[in-house]
């Protein structure tokens, strides 16, 4: 059974084999807040825990809640964060959830299974409606978007020329 689970110490060794692995494909870390280093677990955990509560959090900087995506077994599949309102930067780019699929569990259905149960989260949250974005290249993304029921919105283009696919999908 694929479920979310709120970081723990429990899963310390399966997030690091998470962590790890991604760290070593050399790709950017999808959500940000996998970058966190995890070298001091429990300040991490303390962390994330303190931005979902929005302690300590630095101007313009919103509450956001982070889950991990685990498996039967608990191994970390994904993570996701949710951010809890908008800022403009946000609106424009960021969105309110940010997920990603470690690389060797990729292309087996587990992002759509994950911005789905996020959207659940979401909704616990008091979020109505979620902005979720990708980048245009990024073709795996637009498709598990638009399978949760992505509206396409307005693209928005960065200053390096890059093209941000904006979508909202509506919870229910």
């Amino acid at each position: 059974m694929i479920r979310l689970v709120k970081p723990n110490l429990k899963l310390k060794e399966e997030y690091l084999s998470f962590y790890e692995e991604w760290k070593r494909s050399g790709e950017d870390m999808v959500p940000w807040v996998i970058s966190k280093d995890p070298s001091d677990f429990p300040k991490m955990l303390k962390s994330l825990s303190d931005n979902e509560e929005g302690v300590g959090l630095p101007e313009g900087i919103v509450s956001d809640s982070t889950f991990w995506l685990v498996d039967k077994s608990n191994r970390v599949l994904g993570a996701v964060n949710i951010r809890h309102q908008l800022t403009q930067h946000l609106y424009n780019t960021g969105g309110h959830i940010g997920y990603g699929i470690r690389p060797s569990e990729r292309l087996k259905g587990y992002a759509t299974k994950l911005l789905e149960l996020s959207l659940s989260e979401a909704k616990k949250i008091g979020i109505k409606e979620v902005l979720v974005v990708c980048d245009a290249d990024n073709v795996g993304s637009e498709r598990t978007i638009i399978k949760n029921g992505g509206r396409a919105d307005a693209d928005y283009i960065e200053d390096d020329g890059n093209i941000i696919k904006r979508y909202w999908i509506e919870i229910v």
